[in-house]
């Protein structure tokens, strides 16, 4: 499926894009390719394709050891807050 300038026009009016007339047939291409691309992918079966951690076999991610490196300094923090109850921030209610 390949767009058309009007479809550009329409992708660039809706993510508030500025293209130029110089610029527009590159990106009339360009998008083109990209569509056709994914609908080349979306005709694959993958229905027999097992899904994977890791795309190598027999590899995991390498995970830090979850420890405290920093002293818990929030009341240092909250004097600076316009408000503070019971340890907490107090923010105007915007939701009635």
């Amino acid at each position: 499926m390949s767009l058309t300038r009007q479809d550009v026009e329409k992708i660039a009016h809706l993510a508030r894009l500025s293209i130029t007339e110089q610029q527009m047939p590159a990106y009339v291409t360009s998008l083109s390719n990209i569509v056709d691309f994914v609908a080349e992918l979306s005709s694959i079966d993958t229905g027999q394709v097992l899904p994977m951690a890791h795309p190598l076999e027999g590899q995991s991610q390498r995970l830090r050891a979850d420890e405290v490196s920093e002293a818990d300094q929030h009341v240092k923090y909250q004097v600076n807050a316009p408000e503070v109850q019971a340890g907490l921030y107090v923010v105007p209610r915007v939701i009635e």
